[in-house]
């Protein structure tokens, strides 16, 4: 298996010269994040990345989480790297520094955490959840409970986790039964089971805090009587220090198609009297609290599709590069040629490229609105910003993780017979990234809420507003001296994909007036398009930054030059998917429900 390797010099082009981050240093609250500063810590974000946490990627799939006698143990090694990793303060990287943290902005933390993401999936995840529980706790929690808990959370020495799925309630979490019953101390008694809890138990910190949702006693029925408590696995004495074991336990860990090395738990709460908890947010309000939570974990999850998809692209490449199969046209015949050679070979890894590169642009971009939104002065441009970040969102997360699924699988393809064996590594990738597109609200979730939520939010004005900035974009792209005619080709395809966005959108927001049905059909195909679109846009930006920047270095044979043509690749083979969608977005839910489902089988 190739060795990860951490893409430096592409994080800083997309930070530094697309986006523009360095602006983000002149915000309230992230002065620290000059860009000598920023490379600094993306540099030794890369060599733990690959080194302490990277080398476990392997081992860990193999070995998994175990439990046994009520203890869960991770696999050998992840401990440390844990330790290291905490020791480091990467956890509150991104975190003010009022409260432990290195106020650096959430757009570095996102490209640290590819990094990490990239190299360990099943170690990510741990910090993923923390990292949110983090920030439900900043918003929501009453101040003797953040007093108690969030240091140590923000520095990692502590785990946090997000505790809502059942057995019986799943996506409908307004169908969960666990019980909260108020104390006269002011705590409350837990009492239920949840499923899928990812590192709901594990020897990594000596305390674990769960967010637990849960109905009180006389609560409204469905998502409007649910609360959220804090349900730490040790109880906190008021000195800080660890007291008795609360009632809380793993009863069994999943078996899993992928992350073996993660413990997705079973936790039982209350087999005695019940565990103890403190509500966080105000009573029946713990989804709006969750959702502090969910939405961060959100963007956070479309990165792990980014991630699994430069790692695999990374070894598909690395592989092609080695291994020698056929030969090309007038080639000698006793002679074998590397396989990336071969047309379709070379297809699938610019495929590859050009679909990441796409990913972490989009991705970055939201990061910026992020922060943009968090600590801007300016309340209108605050309120611009988070309606851009609201809009992209679901687009990170569904799409993102949609390709790293695409993405991991032209990894095994690349590898032909290979990609099948477990050795080469490409398989794992390929079963880690599955999750992703179900994590977090499933894919489909993500649809109906960018259709039926984000679309029409602020009266539609975020997405209208990303619009023409794209439109902006292809002006620019047709004013720009092109003699190899990249750009003109790049503007030509973006115009297209935008035209059909455009037209899909005016569709939906009239369909949604007179048919959910009709409307909620087009969904997934409509996220798709977007993302797409979204993601040609910023490989647009890309080759408009690369176009200028090779007017002025004049090197015309390197790293500039191959960002402008991949960008033309991907406008030229993938962007064109946005129209042909056009169709499946417009066609309404008629064939969806023309067969009854006793008929399916038929």
């Amino acid at each position: 298996m190739a060795d990860y390797q951490a893409p430096l010099r592409d994080m800083r082009f997309v930070l530094n010269e697309v986006l523009d981050a360095a602006q983000l240093a002149q915000l309230p609250g992230l002065e620290n994040a000059t860009t000598d500063v920023v490379d600094a810590v993306l540099e030794e974000a890369g060599k733990m990345a690959t080194g302490a946490i990277g080398v476990l990627n392997t081992t860990g799939d193999q070995q998994g989480s175990q439990l046994a006698d009520g203890e869960v143990t991770t696999p050998d090694g992840f401990k440390d790297a844990y330790r290291t990793f905490v020791d480091g303060g990467w956890n509150g990287l991104a975190f003010p520094e009022a409260i432990g943290g290195q106020g650096l902005p959430f757009t570095v933390g996102l490209a640290v955490n590819e990094m990490i993401t990239s190299s360990n999936l099943a170690f990510s995840l741990c910090p993923l959840l923390t990292t949110g529980a983090v920030e439900a706790l900043m918003k929501h929690a009453t101040p003797g409970l953040q007093e108690k808990y969030l240091a140590k959370l923000v520095t990692g020495e502590w785990t946090g986790t997000m505790n809502l799925t059942e057995p019986h309630a799943g996506s409908d979490v307004g169908a969960l039964k666990s019980r909260a019953e108020p104390q006269a101390d002011g705590s409350y008694r837990i009492t239920g089971t949840k499923i899928y809890i990812t590192y709901g138990d594990h020897d990594l910190t000596e305390n674990i805090v769960h967010l637990v949702l849960a109905r009180t006693p006389g609560s409204p029925p469905g998502t409007k009587g649910i609360s959220l408590f804090l349900v730490p696995k040790f109880l906190v004495n008021d000195d800080g220090s660890l007291g008795a074991r609360n009632d809380v336990r793993c009863v069994s860990l999943e078996h899993k198609l992928g992350i073996h090395a993660s413990p997705t738990a079973v936790m039982s709460y209350g087999d005695g009297e019940g565990a103890i908890g403190w509500l966080v947010g105000e009573e029946n309000k713990g989804m709006s609290c969750m959702f502090t939570m969910m939405n961060h974990a959100r963007l956070m999850v479309g990165l792990e599709g980014l991630a699994v998809a430069d790692r695999a692209y990374q070894q598909a490449l690395d592989y092609a590069r080695e291994r020698k199969q056929g030969r090309r046209p007038g080639q000698p015949a006793d002679s074998d040629a590397p396989i990336i050679v071969h047309p379709d070979v070379r297809r699938m890894l610019m495929t590859m490229k050009a679909t990441v590169e796409a990913m972490r642009g989009v991705a970055l971009s939201a990061g910026v609105a992020y922060d943009v939104a968090k600590h801007h002065p300016d309340e209108t441009v605050r309120s611009t910003n988070q309606g851009r970040v609201d809009l992209l969102t679901p687009i990170v997360k569904a799409w993102c993780t949609d390709m790293g699924v695409e993405i991991a699988s032209l990894g095994v393809q690349v590898h032909g017979g290979m990609g099948f064996i477990e050795e080469t590594g490409a398989a794992q990738h390929y079963r880690d990234a599955r999750i992703a597109p179900i994590y977090e609200g499933t894919n489909g979730i993500q649809a109906l809420d960018l259709v039926g939520r984000k679309m029409m939010q602020m009266g539609g004005k975020p997405l209208d507003d990303y619009v023409a900035e794209i439109r902006d974009i292809c002006t620019a792209l047709g004013q720009e001296k092109d003699s190899d005619g990249h750009l003109t080709t790049i503007d030509a395809a973006l115009r297209s994909g935008v035209d059909a966005l455009e037209t899909a959108t005016t569709w939906l927001r009239e369909a949604m007036a007179r048919s959910y049905d009709d409307a909620a059909a087009g969904a997934t195909s409509y996220l798709r398009m977007f993302g797409t679109v979204a993601g040609g846009y910023m490989l647009a930006r890309s080759a408009l930054a690369a176009h200028r920047a090779l007017d002025e270095s004049g090197d015309n044979t390197g790293f500039y030059r191959n960002k402008i043509v991949t960008a033309r690749f991907f406008a030229e083979q993938i962007l064109p998917q946005a129209a042909a969608l056009l169709g499946p977005v417009t066609r309404g839910a008629g064939t969806l429900y023309a067969i009854e489902p006793e008929l399916m089988g038929a």
